[in-house]
């Protein structure tokens, strides 16, 4: 049914009798339904981890509390600190990727059409994501066998955290990463056929992103509420002079 739909919209016509659907509408289904999987996909493992913010606000407020107050500082609490932030900071890099989130130097990039940034999106995908995250992965696995083959600890502090486990996550976001990729890149194919972006479904978004979008609509009421009275005013003014004319 939601290929016959999309044939329908896609190519203006109705799927023949027999149910037949053209590969080009298949493939952009297809496509479609990929990308949809990354961004759950990558939400899902950018809201959980984002707790992490959490853990790492009551760890350090619990260490600044026994350190200061009490002078008696904890002995894992700075790689406790480095571990969490590094696991939120890796994790999150697909989530980031799929909302477009990632700093860009966009001085000439927002002044090209949507066509031209997908393509030299996709060239860039293709000399330097890619490559970057598959070295990313197959080094991260080599130091993650490593690490695991004699349950590394941390070296930075007396009290011997296990870092073994947090190697692994390098392994884990390349993967999300490159998930996520063939996703993005898909999306460059796509405006490049149809001339726009296909953004991501609406999510948390930016406190001052929220703001300006709010001071836009109330600019834009206002520009419209004056307009309705001005051709109220207009009307008005146009049926009392006719009357005026009449009286004479």
């Amino acid at each position: 049914m939601i290929i016959e739909q999309a044939c329908s919209v896609a190519l203006g016509r109705r799927v023949c009798a027999q149910g037949c659907v053209p590969p080009a509408i298949r493939v952009l289904v297809r496509m479609l339904g990929y990308i949809r999987f990354a961004d759950q996909v990558s939400a899902a493992f950018g809201k959980t981890f984002a707790w992490l913010i959490m853990l790492m606000t009551f760890g350090m407020s619990y260490e600044v509390l026994v350190r200061y107050v009490f002078n008696k500082p904890t002995p894992w609490a700075l790689d406790v600190s480095f571990i969490m932030y590094g696991t939120l900071f890796m994790m999150g890099g697909a989530y980031t990727l799929s909302r477009g989130g990632h700093v860009r130097g966009d001085f000439l990039y927002r002044l090209w059409a949507p066509r031209t940034q997908a393509r030299v999106d996709l060239l860039l995908y293709v000399i330097f994501f890619f490559p970057g995250v598959l070295a990313l992965i197959f080094a991260g696995w080599k130091y993650a066998a490593k690490s695991w083959s004699y349950t590394e600890v941390s070296v930075n502090s007396p009290a011997g955290i296990p870092i073994y486990q947090f190697k692994t996550i390098i392994v884990a976001a390349g993967i999300l990463l490159l998930i996520q990729g063939v996703a993005q890149v898909f999306r460059c194919l796509l405006c490049m056929r149809e001339g726009y972006w296909r953004e991501a479904e609406d999510d948390v978004q930016e406190t001052e992103d929220l703001l300006a979008r709010q001071a836009t609509d109330l600019s834009d009421a206002a520009t419209t509420t004056a307009g309705f009275g001005g051709s109220a005013r207009d009307a008005i003014r146009a049926s009392t002079g006719n009357d005026a004319e009449r009286g004479r």
